[in-house]
């Protein structure tokens, strides 16, 4: 039976399916509907067009909700053996009949403006089109269309954690025309592989890392703006990587007073200074399991800074701290960047600078006064056993980089 044939024989949403995958523009036109009764007249016009009698019950039974999106633990087979075109990213590197593969999501239309990456990636989900098709191709699919050299980001903004970087990646993507993409967990997964597969060569990890960076690069809306990329904190122990793959590429790293950190993470932790939480240990902390979790947050935090100082001379980067915040965003970190703006972009970024990254209805302003008297005397002691030297040692090279 031939590919035709089968084509023919399968069901008819799946053949709906396939025509909707080779046709970037009905891809489009669906993506924006977000109710599913428009969704679903939609798309039975759009079949009946193309000859494919579809049923409104079979349409529906077609978008299934997934809202932990359990789907990709499927191990279910790629659908395609490259990249899908138009406004789709990569989403999650999943494992797939013994293999890794690239599940893909469309962003119909809508610009990645939200504080972090994955609450952009929330709202798609939510999309009907992306219940009806879950492209999902192999890792290599990542390159690049046609031999081309990935997109390359302008800058990257590490960071120590809880000391502005939302502020910095939300000030840059106030320019409608810059891609900035933060704390994107593809790149997560890409960075745990290439650190973990030192059994391979370097030159095809290093590759990869430039593959998933470019990928997530996408122009998709037309701007020809900038593009940057804010990592999550524990990426600073990957430095020699991103500087082997993005050897010209300038970087920023945010760090901030040890004991406002502290206190941010006792009230709210993130997953990379709980002991487990993540399904490695980025830090190398032995007994790890063992500890008490404000013991091992400030063990976390200063690897973070202390990977830094390390690797600082491998060139491109530039040490703000959040008392420079935001100023420093316009006067250090664009410049540093080769980023310009203009006059329009200057008037977005200053009223940016006045909003709360993670509750923009809110004004920004620094709390350190009342974090460094939330601290309790276990905190502090924490603080001055892993964290001050690497502190100290950053002012002193900030300073020195300065002058």
């Amino acid at each position: 039976m031939t590919d035709t044939s089968l084509l023919d024989a399968a069901a008819p949403i799946d053949r709906f399916r396939a025509l909707l995958m080779a046709d970037p523009v009905l891809q489009q036109r669906l993506s924006v509907i977000a109710e599913q009764d428009l969704f679903v007249e939609a798309v039975i016009a759009a079949a009946a067009e193309a000859g494919i009698g579809l049923t409104e019950v079979e349409a529906n039974a077609s978008l299934k909700s997934d809202p932990l999106d359990m789907w990709r633990f499927s191990g279910a087979p790629v659908t395609s053996d490259t990249a899908p075109e138009g406004d789709w990213l990569p989403i999650a590197i999943v494992p797939s009949m013994g293999e890794l593969a690239v599940d893909w999501a469309h962003f119909a239309e809508r610009p990645l403006s939200d504080s972090f990456f994955e609450d952009s990636l929330r709202r798609a989900r939510h999309r009907p089109l992306n219940r009806l098709v879950r492209p999902r191709t192999p890792l290599q699919a990542l390159a690049a269309p046609s031999g081309e050299e990935p997109r390359l980001p302008a800058g990257f903004v590490f960071h120590q954690s809880r000391c502005g970087s939302t502020l910095v990646s939300q000030m840059l993507a106030t320019d409608a025309r810059n891609v900035v993409v933060s704390e994107a967990p593809p790149i997560d997964s890409i960075v745990q592989l290439v650190a973990s597969r030192t059994d391979v060569p370097i030159e095809p990890r290093v590759a990869l890392l430039r593959m998933i960076v470019g990928a997530l690069g996408r122009d998709r809306l037309g701007g020809g703006g900038d593009y940057v990329v804010k990592l999550d904190s524990w990426h600073t122990l990957a430095l020699p990587l991103f500087r082997l793959a993005f050897p010209d590429t300038p970087w920023v790293f945010l760090y901030r007073d040890p004991i406002e950190i502290l206190v941010s993470h006792a009230r709210m932790a993130g997953a990379q200074t709980v002991p487990g939480a993540m399904p490695f240990e980025p830090y190398g902390i032995e007994n790890a399991a063992e500890m008490a979790p404000d013991d091992y947050a400030a063990r976390a935090l200063g690897r973070t800074a202390e990977a830094v100082i390390e690797h600082l001379g491998l060139g491109g980067g530039m040490l703000v701290n959040y008392t420079e915040l935001p100023e420093a965003v316009e006067a250090r970190i664009l410049p540093h960047f080769g980023i310009v703006p203009d006059e329009q972009g200057k008037a977005a970024l200053a009223a940016a600078s006045g909003r709360d990254a993670k509750a923009p209805l809110e004004r920004f302003a620094r709390d350190s006064d009342a974090k460094q008297q939330a601290a309790n005397d276990k905190l502090r002691a924490n603080a001055a056993l892993h964290m001050d030297e690497p502190y100290r040692r950053l002012e002193e090279l900030r300073s020195a980089g300065e002058k």
